[in-house]
């Protein structure tokens, strides 16, 4: 029977010690025999300080911290501060950009009249750029009616003629006595040249010393001229445009060095209307360039956006001084942060001339495709006739150059 239900099973009263039920005990063990009889709270922590390295770190105690922690400390503070440093200085060099605060100007030099070629040289003999071209002499140019003046324009042009052409035909290129470092120069243009195997070009340079001394072409296209004009710098090593610039036209390739690309220096293109056909309906216009340590910057202007201090052949106004500070945006500029000017523009003559075919003109990517010309450039030379030429010339109302005093 169970002891729960009968009070008195052993001997019917209270029951003496001996006789009760033996105690529920706890195995016995050893004091010291701990590891094979664990205490009832086996779970409290009972590591000693020589346990102390075995914790878990705490990552908010840098003193914790491993060699790789650190590690990655250090890797985290060297991009914060090429973010902090590096970032600024290149971003203010981006936007780095020259003073063109005004100058005051006063006239040098004035080319016009009937007396406008006087002042050129004409240059003869195997052309530099390898056209299928003669240049012809001062005389020569002349009597054939290449070069002449009236008091309010000069023509240069193509010969016309129906001469043998079969080694080229006859054309001119002159260049200015004068020489230029620096200045204003005021190019009023009536009429541009264009046409099949034509290379017409306005520029500055200094022959004798290319490219050590530069060249900066204003006006410049090929063949039938669709794309419009094409401004250009051409100069030695450490001349580059790939900065802050103010300009409308296209920026077409950064280095100016001439051995790059094929010598296409650093050119900017114009629109459609600013040379050729679109450019002559239009009543011609104004190129101006300005030449100054801070930078070279060309502007180009419509014959009805003229800027009233610009004096042309065309205008009735009296020669006034120009100030390119209070004129529009510049169609294409030129700054000296990574180009020093001074260094690689000196020694410049204008120079005008018409080519034909050569190392432009004559390839085949302008020729035909672009221009949608016949055949070879060489073949159209030799075999067209002299009204294929009718087109092929420059008219000029007046060059003015202004220095800086």
């Amino acid at each position: 029977m169970s002891y729960r239900n009968d009070r008195n099973a052993f001997g019917g009263g209270p029951a003496s010690f001996a006789e009760r039920p033996p105690a529920y005990s706890s195995p016995s063990y050893a004091r010291g025999d701990r590891a094979s009889h664990p205490p009832k709270y086996a779970a409290v922590n009972t590591s000693t300080p020589r346990d102390f390295q075995n914790r878990p770190r705490s990552k908010r105690n840098p003193k914790t911290w491993s060699r790789k922690c650190w590690i990655i400390l250090a890797v985290i503070v060297v991009i914060i501060l090429i973010i902090v440093i590096v970032v600024p200085v290149v971003v203010t060099r981006h936007s780095r950009y020259p003073d063109y605060s005004a100058l005051t100007y006063s006239l040098a030099a004035t080319y016009s009249g009937t007396t406008f070629f006087d002042k050129f040289d004409y240059f003869t003999g195997y052309d530099p750029a390898a056209g299928f071209v003669h240049y012809v002499d001062g005389p020569g140019s002349a009597a054939l009616n290449l070069t002449y003046a009236s008091p309010s324009s000069a023509v240069l042009r193509v010969d016309i003629s129906d001469t043998d052409t079969t080694t080229g035909r006859k054309s001119a290129r002159i260049t200015s006595k004068e020489t230029y470092d620096s200045g204003l120069f005021i190019f009023d243009v009536l009429h541009s040249p264009y046409g099949c195997s034509t290379w017409p070009a306005l520029w500055l340079s200094d022959p004798s010393n290319w490219p050590t001394n530069g060249e900066i072409d204003i006006m410049e296209a090929t063949n039938l001229a669709p794309v419009g004009n094409q401004v250009t710098l051409h100069t030695t090593n450490h001349c580059s445009m790939g900065v802050k610039r103010k300009e409308t036209g296209k920026a077409l390739k950064s280095n100016c060095l001439n051995a790059t690309d094929g010598d296409s220096g650093c050119g900017v293109r114009g629109n459609t209307a600013s040379y050729g056909e679109e450019f002559n309906s239009n009543g011609g216009g104004v190129y101006a360039m300005e030449l100054r340590d801070a930078g070279i910057r060309v502007w180009h202007f419509d014959r009805d956006s003229i800027p009233s201090d610009i004096t042309t052949s065309t205008s009735n106004t009296t020669d006034v001084i120009p100030n390119p500070s209070t004129w529009p945006e510049a169609l294409a500029d030129f700054p000296s942060t990574n180009c020093n000017i001074g260094d690689h523009f000196r020694n410049q003559s204008i120079i005008v001339d018409i080519d034909l075919c050569g190392q432009w003109a004559g390839q085949s990517t302008y020729f035909n495709t672009q221009s949608g010309c016949p055949g070879t450039c060489v073949d159209y030379v030799s075999n067209q006739p002299g009204s294929a030429y009718k087109n092929a010339y420059w008219e000029f109302g007046s060059f003015r150059v202004y220095q800086a005093s």
